[in-house]
């Protein structure tokens, strides 16, 4: 089941894996750790948001190779955020995609910078995209600057980081996940429709954007249900909130909305791609 989206979904991964490599020439022997460290975050995971943006300009008529620097920018931003949010003073997680956390592969030191330095390097991806103009490329990197900024992912980082000494209610919790995850999934597709020369005042823009949110926050509310199965008492959870089976219904009824949006464009893979991270069980 779900065989084509996961071996697309590979496939984008060992391309991205690639493209993003080249962003980096760690040979520099003043400071390549520090470039090191940056490859070192961008290994493994599913690249589900720059599949998406990819994704997206191919499904509306727009070249691959407009569409991979924004695709990389993207996969920054976020390999970003999970530095840091591994670090101690945020998760303190020892361990990412399978392997030790940055900040324990490399020292705390170099893995803050090696975060900072990834933002940056995703706007210098943006704007350096030489199969669009100059025009576009600075809507580009507004949209990953709010997205990313005290408007989006970092506001939705404070939420959670204070939650847990607030009085937090469903209604937040949503807010919390959809500026934390749901921003950056979002800016995903608009990056998509960018690269395709798909205008902000079309219909295919805000179908993509109404998907991408509603998969945004169902993808999190799956998160929650496999970390309470496997026995993570995580807090700012959907689960604190929601029986497990309430928060299935939720994530299909999200899943489904998600669907519905995109519908009219869709050649099946965007659905294909809500239904399997609903059901997935990894």
């Amino acid at each position: 089941m779900f065989n084509t989206i996961k071996q697309k979904l590979i496939k984008n991964a060992d391309f991205m894996e690639i493209a993003l490599a080249s962003y980096y020439d760690c040979s520099d022997g003043d400071y390549g750790i520090l470039l090191e460290a940056q490859r070192y975050g961008l290994i493994g995971g599913k690249k589900i948001r720059s599949f998406l943006v990819n994704e997206l300009c191919g499904l509306f008529g727009g070249r691959p190779e407009a569409a991979l620097p924004y695709a990389c920018a993207i996969e920054m931003i976020h390999a970003s955020s999970l530095i840091h949010d591994d670090m101690p003073c945020m998760d303190n997680d020892a361990m990412r995609r399978g392997k030790p956390s940055t900040h324990k592969a490399y020292g705390e030191t170099v893995a803050l910078l090696a975060g900072d330095a990834m933002t940056v390097k995703a706007f210098e991806a943006a704007v350096g995209n030489q199969y669009l103009d100059a025009r576009i490329n600075a809507e580009a990197v507004k949209i990953l600057a709010e997205s990313a900024g005290d408007r989006g992912m970092l506001a939705g980082q404070t939420m959670d980081t204070a939650a847990p000494i607030k009085n937090l209610d469903l209604s937040k919790l949503i807010r919390l996940h959809s500026l934390k995850t749901g921003k950056l999934i979002s800016a995903s597709a608009k990056l998509g429709c960018l690269s395709a020369g798909v205008a902000s005042d079309d219909r295919r823009y805000a179908a993509s954007i109404i998907y991408a949110e509603k998969v945004g926050i169902a993808f999190q509310v799956i998160d929650d249900i496999l970390d309470a199965n496997e026995g993570k008492n995580e807090t700012n959870s959907f689960i604190s909130f929601l029986t497990v089976d309430e928060a299935k219904k939720y994530a299909t009824r999200l899943t489904e909305e998600a669907i519905n949006a995109i519908a009219p464009y869709d050649d099946g893979t965007l659905t294909e791609l809500a239904r399997y991270l609903t059901e997935r069980e990894f």
